[in-house]
């Protein structure tokens, strides 16, 4: 799942401004960044988002001021195979090939960055189909038609519990920038003080989670310890498509959880969703290390696969 964030935020504040867009149309063995990575680039030089994790940028800087030049498409391919990817500096023993349009009708419409914009929004997925001969984009998802880019729903964290997890959890959330809220009806620990800048809903975990919506790009995380709290966080969660629940707890603690969850009328097949003890095993000790790999967790999950149908 691609972060276009500081893409589409750049567009917004350099709008009707000369700028030329960078995508990654293909990759090959080890590429740096993956199919569908963006880079805006300002007339001036300024520019936002990678295609290569700083690789390449060099000269995909040079070639998108061609394309302002003359306001046509070109295409770069990089990899170790040609001497120019060496001298780029693409030594990882991947192949990229990133496609640079203007920004505008004979490219990529800003028409097309609203439209992203408002679905992202509305939390629904869009795609956009490239004609990587001519280079121009249009919307729709159109497979024969071209390179297809897919924009999936920005990612959203639900954390039940103000602990001292939850904010360790909290900071690495927002360098990853995902959408956050932390839910709990306990005023004592739900305070801007110990959670600035971050969305806060003291109502009982069941009806903010279900107010929330959740879907496959929502992740849910219990770290109460409270059963009141915890237990009615999850069954709202499983009741709903969301990509990732976990629960924080021992494995004990965990399977005394299940028996509550049956009694309440979960099923079996309900509670395999359930990633308990929260997060990957690495060891964490702490609470900021058990931030990390319950986020760690959260990652994986949002970047396996999805069945569909």
């Amino acid at each position: 799942m691609q972060d276009h964030d500081a893409v589409l935020n750049a567009f917004q504040a350099w709008r009707g401004e000369p700028l030329a867009l960078a995508t990654v149309v293909s990759t090959w063995g080890s590429a740096p960044r993956p199919r569908g990575s963006h880079m805006l680039v300002h007339g001036d030089g300024r520019f936002a988002g990678s295609v290569s994790g700083g690789c390449v940028e060099g000269d995909v800087l040079a070639t998108a001021h061609e394309v302002l030049a003359s306001g046509r498409a070109e295409r770069r391919r990089y990899g170790v195979a040609d001497l120019s990817a060496w001298e780029v500096g693409l030594p990882c023993g991947g192949e990229i090939e990133v496609l640079v349009q203007p920004v505008g009708a004979a490219g990529f419409a800003p028409a097309l960055f609203d439209a992203i914009v408002a679905a992202r929004g509305e939390g629904r997925s869009i795609a956009v189909t490239t004609d990587l001969d001519s280079g121009t984009s249009r919307e729709g998802g159109e497979e024969a038609g071209g390179f297809v880019n897919r924009y999936a729903p920005p990612r959203r964290l639900l954390i039940v519990g103000a602990v001292q997890i939850a904010q360790g959890l909290v900071g690495i959330g927002r360098t990853l920038g995902i959408d956050m809220t932390v839910i709990d009806p306990r005023g004592r620990f739900l305070t801007e003080e110990r959670f600035p800048g971050v969305r806060l809903d003291d109502r009982w975990p069941d009806e903010a989670i279900a107010a929330c919506r959740p879907d496959a790009a929502t992740a849910v995380v219990t770290l109460s310890h409270d059963p009141k709290i915890d237990d009615p966080a999850l069954i709202a969660a499983l009741q709903a498509p969301t990509g990732y629940i976990a629960a924080l707890g021992s494995r004990r603690s965990h399977a005394a959880r299940c028996r509550r969850l049956l009694d309440a009328g979960v099923t079996e097949t309900a509670l395999a969703r359930i990633d308990a003890p929260a997060g990957l095993s690495i060891g964490a000790i702490g609470a900021a290390e058990i931030a990390l790999s319950v986020a760690a967790g959260m990652v994986a999950a949002f970047a396996e696969p999805k069945a569909t149908g």
